[in-house]
């Protein structure tokens, strides 16, 4: 039961995410441009149906708490500034777009969101982390598809 919780819990986040980035970037969009004409090759969309050329695959890394669980709060903050410092690195190479912990201290401890290639340099990209490493955090990766441009408000 805790884990279906758990599970609905991150795909209502999920979900809740790419709505309101979707609505803030429709409200930010200029409502004067015309869509361009349907020519023969490409057929109207369907109310509902997903525009896939609008569609981007991410790759997501759900942060788990790991077996090892320091004690010791000099080894904590080590742990913890490498953390941090790997994160900022990730993002000033532009592989990670979103990061961050989430706030009910239950198992799932954060998510990274990653703009790469495949799943394999994600997996690179978590393994380095010094929190992944000292085995605070273990992750569980996942490809994820979001809307091109989609930003938090």
């Amino acid at each position: 039961m805790k884990k279906l919780l758990q599970t609905t819990g991150i795909a209502l986040a999920l979900g809740l995410c790419c709505t309101l980035g979707a609505q803030a970037q429709s409200k930010s969009k200029p409502a004067t441009k015309k869509a361009p004409a349907t020519t023969a090759q490409q057929a109207p969309k369907k109310s509902g149906e997903m525009d896939m050329s609008q569609m981007k695959t991410y790759y997501m890394a759900l942060l788990k708490k790991g077996p090892y669980q320091p004690t010791d709060t000099a080894e904590v903050n080590s742990i913890q500034r490498g953390h941090m410092a790997h994160i900022r690195k990730m993002a000033a190479d532009g592989k990670l777009v979103m990061a961050g912990p989430f706030l009910d201290n239950g198992e799932l401890r954060g998510i990274f969101i990653f703009d790469v290639a495949t799943l394999e340099e994600a997996k690179a990209l978590t393994e380095a982390d010094p929190a992944v490493k000292a085995g605070k955090l273990i992750m569980e990766l996942h490809p994820w598809m979001s809307q091109r441009g989609t930003t938090l408000p």
